[in-house]
């Protein structure tokens, strides 16, 4: 089963008269359970598509559906129940963590507004929640500037955990993080992964994606030039594009 469909979407921007198409007429699935990767240059249309499916982005044309329903009523997106279904963890944990909240106060609010607990029981699942990211109840009462990079990015996951999502949308998760946090951030992943979590995972990084994904669409300007399984494009990549960016991976050698 298909959890979200997207079909023929465009996204186009008009910057002083001229006419740019971020995406171009695309199709893309997400089946339940799975990790589809979404890999591209900078620029490619990746994150502006990981926009248009967390809702964010309203596309010029085209359609997106969760599980067979239309997220899309007038100019809204996700209403009523599908609000927390979605989820999106950004590049910047700052685009979801407010610099002037302590982290557990961030992540037990969002707990209060998605599973209407109480404020005593929102703080403790919180805890327990931020616990299992990796960050102790002492470095939870601390504001975002006094955490690392890899501690405010898997603190930015745990408040998009906090609605119980079906999916998570993950746009260039790693690429603000040094690799310690890399690899403690992509174990999180993976242990989400093991739980049956759909996520969406996008990224010009083709190590993380190799890691994680299922599948694999690979985007130039705004379109997906390949897409198949992980295994088929690392091991048999079809477009020379495709070709260059995993020749761009250290010790990946294509079979």
């Amino acid at each position: 089963m298909n959890i979200i469909e997207a079909k023929d979407i465009s996204v186009t921007f008009d910057s002083y008269g001229d006419i740019i198409k971020a995406v171009d007429h695309i199709d893309f699935v997400l089946p339940k359970g799975q990790t589809i990767g979404i890999v591209g240059e900078s620029g490619s249309g990746k994150s502006t598509f990981a926009r248009v499916l967390s809702g964010l982005q309203i596309p010029t044309s085209g359609s997106v559906t969760f599980m067979g329903s239309p997220i899309q009523t007038g100019k809204n997106t996700y209403q009523g129940a599908l609000r927390k279904e979605v989820q999106m963890v950004f590049q910047d944990p700052y685009g979801s963590l407010n610099p002037r909240m302590r982290i557990v106060k961030a992540v037990a609010e969002a707990i209060r507004q998605h599973q209407g607990l109480d404020k005593k029981t929102s703080t403790k699942v919180a805890l327990d929640l931020l616990e299992s990211m990796g960050i102790s109840n002492l470095d939870a009462q601390k504001f975002p500037s006094k955490l690392s990079g890899g501690q405010r990015q898997r603190a930015s996951v745990a408040r998009a955990l906090s609605a119980q999502p079906s999916v998570l949308i993950a746009d260039e998760p790693t690429s603000a993080i040094d690799q310690s946090a890399q690899a403690q951030l992509l174990g999180l992943f993976n242990d989400l992964i093991k739980k049956g979590l759909s996520i969406v995972l996008v990224s010009h990084d083709l190590g993380v994606i190799r890691y994680l994904s299922d599948y694999v669409y690979v985007m130039k300007d705004g379109i997906f030039v390949e897409h198949g399984k992980s295994e088929e494009i690392f091991n048999n990549p079809k477009q020379d594009y495709t070709k260059k960016l995993i020749s761009s991976i250290p010790g990946h050698v294509i079979k």
